[in-house]
């Protein structure tokens, strides 16, 4: 229930007129979380891995076809062109894609010139919104507060990479195909409590 009793049906959706943004998923429990969840439908856990360990675009994701990873091992990687940009970039399989993905071949048993992330009812590729739809599901459902999306996962990469792994802005921002490391801290979901805490570093 909302403010005064009223029924708000998203309490993660940002009001009407509000911009939305997105945020990342900060928590590596809260990841994992999301992980165990998934785990019983292979097409839902391999979008989510892939989402977070490739730091590409949803969008250029929905564009994979089975026959695109069907031969890669651990490591290799194929070239995808940019919707957004048309910059070219590189799909990397890392061990949580190749485990994920064979996984979804064992169970969905897909046709190679299908998508990767098909929807049962046309099987055709899912839509942005309807990943929207499931991100947003996903988070609510381990009580998780904020406003996530398709995006998140794109930022999620680069956010863990920075605080977990320590990875520099600079390289971050190459991996992302950003022209200014600028948009690359406002993807990264720097928050003010982080910029007090460094204030307090003596040197």
């Amino acid at each position: 229930m909302g403010i005064n009793g009223k029924y708000n049906p998203n309490q993660n959706h940002p009001k009407k007129g509000s911009r939305i943004r997105v945020e990342p998923i900060r928590g590596l429990k809260d990841i994992q979380s999301i992980k165990d969840i998934l785990k019983c439908n292979p097409r839902n856990y391999l979008l989510f891995v892939t989402g977070i360990n490739s730091g590409l675009r949803v969008g250029d994701l929905l564009k994979l076809k089975v026959k695109d990873l069907i031969d890669l091992k651990i490591g290799q990687s194929i070239t995808i062109r940019e919707g957004k940009t048309n910059k070219e970039n590189i799909f990397l399989v890392n061990k949580e894609i190749y485990k994920a993905f064979q996984n979804y071949l064992e169970v969905i048993r897909p046709d190679d010139d299908a998508f990767l992330f098909f929807s049962k009812k046309t099987k055709m590729a899912l839509t942005i919104q309807a990943v929207n739809a499931l991100t947003k599901k996903w988070t609510k459902s381990i009580n998780l507060k904020g406003n996530y999306g398709a995006h998140s996962f794109r930022k999620t990469y680069g956010y863990i990479l920075r605080k977990e792994k320590g990875v520099a802005f600079e390289i971050i921002a190459e991996r992302y195909n950003h022209s200014n490391p600028a948009v690359t801290k406002r993807y990264l979901g720097i928050t003010r409590d982080e910029i007090i805490k460094i204030l307090m570093y003596e040197i």
